[in-house]
């Protein structure tokens, strides 16, 4: 497994930097490591590529806060990558818009109109928690647009074309000079497509696109956690003129369960025990994820004491070691007593009376101490 740079550390900023100072930032080495700038460079593109996926991640206030609370793990896709950038292309797509073309193109983007990528969708799913301590498969139901076949796409009524964008000239892009840069937009009367159409389709009216219901199967890893996201690609809005589909990401709520308390890989089961099976001992059945473990309870556990096993948490959804269950025994006292039981208790409290335990000498020693003291204030 690759190990990935910390976001922040990538982009030169720090935990605490606002959204300016992120963005900035990423101007700033995207500049640096432009691939306009560095031709044939493969160590400015592998870096360019890093940039542009912190700041996908940090730029974005959902992601930043799963990104703080889990790491890589909490960012990560299904297809193993949290920005999903396959190469530069992707990169310009993505944020080409917003931070213009800085050097007048590249990467195979100059001449003719470039498609765009569709926009992502979000949906959730629930699973329980033992479904995703082993991992499962589930079906979701999404609405999403898919091609308008009347039309075949193009948005012109059928017999008809559409036809070049008169603002733009068919380039779908608009050109200005700033000093160094020149900032290349998309144009805003064809809206990237590069022609725009006079007689619209009857079924998609114009947009290329109608809605459809999809059913999509989502592969859930073992070990995920709750707020962690799934992202399935190329099952998001399709492109335009030519340009890739988006993403579909899916937020993972996990229910809690009856017995376990989850606290990242590691499990807490709390397990009841009588007065007797604390003070002398005894075997029990405790409840594991994969079925029951027979647990050996010494003499004289305490009340809330932990017995670790370890192994028997949740596995690590990256791969690494699995967590720890945390056995934390209850010592119950009974409401109600059968004569039998009082009897005994009684007999009991007797026996402890007369055979008082260091500890307890040395508590009711504490109390008496106290109260002289008081006295002793009070008298002066």
């Amino acid at each position: 497994m690759v190990t990935k740079r910390c976001y922040y550390e990538a982009l030169t900023v720090s935990k605490t930097s606002s959204d300016d100072e992120i963005k900035k930032a990423y101007r700033k080495l995207a500049a640096k490591h432009h691939p306009d700038r560095n031709p044939g460079d493969e160590s400015a593109i592998a870096a360019f590529k890093e940039a542009a996926e912190a700041f996908d991640v940090l730029s974005n206030s959902e992601k930043r806060a799963r990104y703080d609370r889990f790491g890589h793990a909490g960012v990560q896709g299904a297809s193993g990558g949290a920005g999903g950038f396959g190469d530069v292309n992707d990169i310009f797509e993505a944020f080409g818009d917003m931070f213009g073309d800085m050097f007048g193109g590249g990467g195979g983007r100059r001449g003719g109109t470039r498609g765009r990528r569709g926009s992502g969708l979000q949906t959730s799913l629930t699973i329980a928690l033992l479904d995703a301590a082993v991992g499962c498969v589930r079906e979701i139901q999404i609405e999403k647009n898919v091609s308008c076949i009347t039309c075949q796409a193009t948005g012109a009524k059928p017999g008809t074309k559409p036809q070049k964008c008169d603002y733009c000239a068919g380039r779908g892009q608009v050109i200005q000079s700033q000093g160094f840069f020149r900032v290349q937009t998309t144009c805003p009367a064809c809206r990237g497509q590069g022609d725009v159409v006079r007689e619209k389709c009857p079924d998609c009216r114009g947009s290329r696109f109608v809605s459809r219901s999809s059913q999509l199967e989502v592969k859930v890893p073992a070990g995920i956690d709750n707020g962690m996201q799934l992202c399935l690609r190329g099952e998001g809005e399709p492109g335009e003129g030519g340009g890739p589909a988006g993403d579909l990401y899916v937020d993972i709520h996990v229910k809690s369960h009856p017995l376990f308390v989850r606290d990242g890989k590691n499990l807490t089961c709390g397990v009841p025990l009588t007065f007797a099976q604390a003070a002398l001992g005894t075997e029990l059945d405790i409840p594991i994820l994969t079925g029951k473990y027979r647990l050996t309870v010494v003499a004289g556990t305490q009340p809330g004491e932990i017995h670790r096993l370890k192994g028997q948490g949740m596995p690590d959804v990256q791969g690494g070691t699995r967590g720890d269950l945390h056995v934390q025994f209850q010592v119950e006292v009974p409401k109600k007593l059968s004569k039998k039981q009082e009897e005994l208790l009684r007999q009991l409290a007797e026996l402890d009376d007369k055979q008082v335990s260091a500890h307890r000498k040395s508590f009711f020693e504490s109390v008496k101490e106290f109260f002289t003291a008081s006295e002793s204030e009070q008298t002066e």
